[in-house]
């Protein structure tokens, strides 16, 4: 049997044997500190503790106290002053990762009751901000939530916030404080953190990923008018339906066997003559002799239908991507009929 280190330990797990290193005392005054999930797991696993070799407690506790020194010095200097201070004390290697872990944690205590929120009610809440504001609150926000708001936005303003969010980079801490602070009455929240990475081009691919296909239309039409290039950079992070055409054929073999047929035909009924016969090229003869009658079928189609038909292809698509099992290679609405 492999022996066991750190590495393979769960993350409760690991936060278990340090709890259980403190002693009761200093354990039960971390617990208050914890969501209640968070206590849940925490506590399964300090009931199903066993014993743990010396040199895994060890490195547990040291892989602690690192990450405590390094909130701690960020907090206190910054993240250039901490960069500086770990490089001398670990390496750069180990300074940087570091650094990534600690910020992406700190970043995820900014607008926490953003993320918590239900998307009407934020939505509520913006939908009257400017548009930076409102790309801000976004880019804290979950890819879901921020799909959900950006689709409700008016559409001049949708374009804006995309824009707005492509472009943003690191956000000053006094910005995001006052920020928080006017949503405070609704929503209780306190900010400590600083000047990290937010929104960007790869989190509004993200976001863009998730919209519907006629939001996503619309938004980039707009956006390809005022910036072509931004639009572009956006684009080459996402994979969108036309992509298609750039999948290699065991891809396109894989993805078709995984969907409806129906929600092919529909897709491919709304398509680009490019994209049918790059379908119909890679798979068997059975299959596209199916899928063409299953095509001649369809009368009377709406845009809406094919849309949705669209994205629950791209998701499956994203889906094995994640998977390893598709390799895809990024390029640079209302109800019509088609007949």
């Amino acid at each position: 049997m492999a022996k066991e280190n750190s590495v393979d330990l769960a993350a409760a797990k690991r936060i278990a044997l340090v709890l259980a290193s403190m002693g009761a005392e200093n354990a039960s005054s971390i617990y208050k500190h914890l969501a209640d999930d968070e206590v849940e797991a925490v506590s399964v696993e300090l009931a199903r503790l066993d014993y743990q070799p010396i040199e895994v407690v060890e490195e547990v506790l040291n892989e602690f106290y690192e990450l405590c020194l390094t909130q701690k010095v960020v907090t206190e200097g910054g993240v250039d002053y901490a960069r500086e201070i770990l490089e001398k004390a670990f390496g750069q290697e180990a300074a940087s990762s570091l650094l990534a872990r600690i910020t992406k944690q700190l970043k995820t205590k900014s607008f926490d009751f953003v993320r918590k929120a239900d998307y009407k009610n934020l939505l509520a809440i913006v939908q009257n901000e400017h548009p930076q504001t409102i790309a801000l609150i976004l880019s804290y926000a979950r890819s879901d939530q921020a799909s959900a708001i950006l689709a409700e936005l008016p559409k001049e303003k949708r374009v804006e916030v995309v824009e707005r969010i492509a472009r943003m980079d690191r956000a000053q801490p006094e910005v995001v404080k006052s920020i928080e602070h006017a949503l405070e009455k609704k929503f209780a929240s306190l900010v400590t953190m600083d000047s990290m990475e937010v929104g960007g081009i790869n989190y509004v691919a993200e976001v863009m990923n998730n919209v519907d296909r006629a939001t996503e239309k619309f938004i980039f039409d707009e956006l390809s008018a005022r910036d072509q290039k931004l639009a572009d950079l956006i684009k080459q992070k996402m994979f969108v339906f036309e992509d298609i055409v750039n999948l290699d054929a065991l891809s396109i073999q894989a993805f078709t066997k995984e969907i409806d047929p129906k929600d092919l035909a529909v897709a491919i009924k709304g398509s680009t003559q490019e994209v049918a016969e790059c379908i119909f090229a890679n798979i068997s003869s059975r299959a596209r002799e199916s899928l063409q009658a299953d095509i001649e079928y369809l009368h009377n189609v709406r845009m809406r239908d094919v849309e949705e038909a669209q994205q629950r292809i791209v998701s499956v698509i994203r889906r094995l991507e994640q998977e390893g099992v598709v390799t895809i290679s990024h390029g640079s609405g209302g109800d019509e009929i088609i007949a």
